[in-house]
């Protein structure tokens, strides 16, 4: 499959992939991270929004919600989800909003789907200029210098008597600006078993890198990657939690 297919061809099991994921303890956790270091608005946007999970629950808490993506299929998905939301299919490393927003978020380490060093410098400025003064830039991410090729996550899900099987990791050669998410489907019938195998390029950094071009657009603060828990990064862990604020 080709890079981004996954998410295009297979954009109805995407729900069903991300299944274990605590979107409840994510999106509450980056509101009060806002509530803490914004600037009181609530105008928000998601990017690699997906089929809107997340945006769901901000439009819930009360914010005037929007999200973009590369795909239309999960933007169907997501409109069909979150119908009082506005959607568009823009890629973020050069979006742009017709109004200034309070918050931008990109969850689910999404913001590693620029293709480049390039391409993520053209999204730390796009997302500054979309923000209102004091607004603030939320996102995960990982150090490519922590990435281990070894780990996967893994977990299964049954859809309509149906078996799935999903398996994704992170994987890094050791040097230059391409990493790259694993991930593995297998679905299981009566008729047999099926196998999709993709590998999706993506942006890899340092911590140190990220900070370096953050900080001519934002007052950063870097967090545990810890949803429960509003924890200071320890400087050593390989994933964290950035909230930038607009300088």
């Amino acid at each position: 499959m080709t890079a981004n297919a996954l998410y295009t061809d297979l954009s109805s099991y995407y729900d069903l992939m991300c299944a274990g994921i605590d979107y409840p303890a994510q999106s509450h956790c980056i509101r009060r991270l806002q509530q803490i270091f914004g600037n009181g608005g609530n105008s928000h946007l998601d990017l690699a929004c997906g089929t809107g999970p997340h945006v769901r629950h901000f439009l819930d808490f009360g914010y005037q919600s929007a999200g973009l993506d590369i795909n239309q299929p999960m933007l169907d998905i997501a409109a069909t989800r979150c119908p009082e939301a506005q959607f568009s299919v823009q890629d973020m490393s050069a979006f742009s909003v017709t109004e200034p927003v309070d918050l931008i978020t990109c969850f689910l380490y999404s913001i590693h789907y620029n293709a480049g060093l390039t391409q993520l410098k053209n999204c730390i400025a796009s997302a500054h200029r979309a923000l209102n003064k004091d607004g603030v830039f939320c996102f995960n991410v990982v150090d490519k210098n922590k990435i281990s090729n070894e780990l996967f996550a893994k977990h299964r899900a049954q859809q309509a008597g149906d078996l799935f099987t999903f398996s994704s990791g992170w994987n890094y050669c050791g040097y230059g600006e391409q990493q790259s998410l694993r991930v593995c489907i297998e679905k299981t019938t009566s008729q047999g078993t099926q196998i999709w195998n993709d590998e999706h390029p993506m942006v890899a950094f340092s911590f140190a890198e990220l900070l370096d071009t953050l900080k001519p657009y934002f007052a950063v603060h870097v967090f545990e990657h810890d949803y429960e828990k509003i924890i200071p990064w320890d400087k050593s862990s390989g994933n964290a939690i950035f909230v930038c604020v607009k300088r």
